[in-house]
């Protein structure tokens, strides 16, 4: 119960996400953040991971997007061997809606696993969960039509208790009842350990250090090593 509280406490700092949106010109921010990065000599040997997702994945405000949690990961697959090429596909500010038109072109390329971390920025505007749940099962739909054996990872992301209990609640069940009717593997709170941590977080108070990054990257990698 405690660290069910520490976690409904820690989140509250989620709602700052709107700097998603407006990065703080004084931050650092990978060349890349909003574009997706190939390294097309090592994804023509191997498997790949799309993680698509905002800012979390990213990397704003790194020195280098190889400090954000999907090279971090990169480096795990690596030193295992395992044949697997990551590519980050973060967009600053992005939500679901437009995660929804945007996930066409990245499929183009064929890929095997798709990790999924959107939403945040929905629940920071108030939107609707269940318009929320409809854009993120859409995506979810265009990967499997494009890459039926796609392997499926969804990160879970929360709401701060300030937009309402009952928003809180909706907000957080759109992840476990999307992992659970698409079959995907769950993240349950891709922030949890960071979320609220000072010292784990950029000035913003929001987005990760690369410290913070290496914490999500465990949170990540604890659900995705078993599905390699």
């Amino acid at each position: 119960m405690n660290h069910i509280k520490s976690i409904i406490s820690a989140v509250s700092v989620v709602f700052l996400l709107a700097s998603c949106n407006n990065s703080n010109p004084q931050q650092k921010s990978p060349s890349s953040s909003d574009s997706t990065t190939l390294d097309t000599t090592k994804i023509e040997s191997s498997k790949r991971i799309l993680f698509f997702g905002n800012s979390l994945t990213a990397g704003l405000g790194l020195d280098d997007q190889s400090e954000a949690f999907p090279a971090l990961i990169q480096n795990k697959i690596d030193s295992l061997n395992l044949g697997y090429t990551c590519i980050n596909a973060g967009l600053s500010g992005e939500t679901s809606a437009g995660g929804k038109d945007r996930v066409d072109w990245l499929l183009k390329d064929k890929i095997d696993v798709f990790v999924l971390e959107l939403g945040a920025n929905d629940g920071l505007r108030g939107i609707s969960p269940d318009a929320t749940y409809q854009n993120l099962n859409e995506i979810v739909d265009k990967v499997k039509k494009a890459y039926p054996d796609c392997k499926l990872v969804l990160a879970g992301m929360m709401v701060p208790p300030s937009m309402g209990d009952q928003y809180f609640k909706d907000f957080a069940a759109i992840f476990p009842k999307l992992a659970k009717e698409q079959n995907m593997t769950l993240v349950p709170f891709l922030l949890d350990k960071v979320a609220g941590i000072q010292t784990l977080n950029q000035g913003d108070g929001v987005h990760p250090t690369k410290e913070g990054q290496q914490i999500l990257a465990e949170n990540v990698w604890t659900h995705l090593k078993g599905i390699l």
